[in-house]
């Protein structure tokens, strides 16, 4: 198993107290005792309260930047893919960093600009799907479906049970293949 950095560290800690306790509970004291790293440690690598949300939101957004980037390249069915890409990677990110979506809402409450970053990916992203190969709003819809899933398991909005959770899924990626004209 790789070694965590201290970095990786901190915004870990940082993310779970967003998630646990709310953005008020998240301080540099907090996050260095849940890290079990010195504050001084914590200052060196975030200088404040904003620079560790603003870490927070570009971790996020490499996760998911990769994790989409890569479902793309192991895709061989052109049509489609960007779509498949993220509807899968939104499904498996919406349970397995429950805590890392954290970042969002802090930086939504310390200082909206933070989102940036992931802002410009979002539009990237939604430029791939407009163009791939589908219905650019049924492609569209697709995306927005699989962000409510998202957004329902981190606030714990009406979730779906596990069966449920994969029914969803195999019926939106089923509209990511182009239906045969007859």
């Amino acid at each position: 198993m790789p070694r965590v950095s201290k970095r990786q560290k901190l915004l870990e800690a940082a993310a779970l107290i967003v998630h646990n306790q709310g953005i008020d509970a998240l301080t540099l004291d907090a996050v260095a005792k849940q890290a079990e790293v010195s504050k001084g440690g914590l200052l060196y690598h975030f200088e404040s309260k904003e620079a560790l949300v603003k870490g927070l939101v570009q971790h996020m957004d490499n996760i998911y930047r990769e994790n989409v980037e890569g479902s793309t390249k192991e895709d061989s069915e052109e049509t489609g893919k960007w779509t498949r890409a993220f509807v899968n990677t939104m499904y498996k990110q919406s349970l397995e960093n429950k805590e890392i979506s954290a970042g969002m809402l802090a930086a939504q409450g310390i200082n909206p600009d933070l989102l940036k970053p992931l802002q410009e990916t979002y539009d990237h992203w939604q430029e791939q799907i407009q163009q791939d190969g589908l219905d650019d709003v049924q492609a569209t819809i697709l995306r927005l479906a699989v962000d409510g899933l998202w957004l329902s398991e981190i606030f714990g909005l009406g979730t779906l049970d596990q069966e449920m959770r994969k029914r969803v899924l195999e019926t939106l990626l089923e509209q990511t293949h182009p239906k045969e004209k007859s």
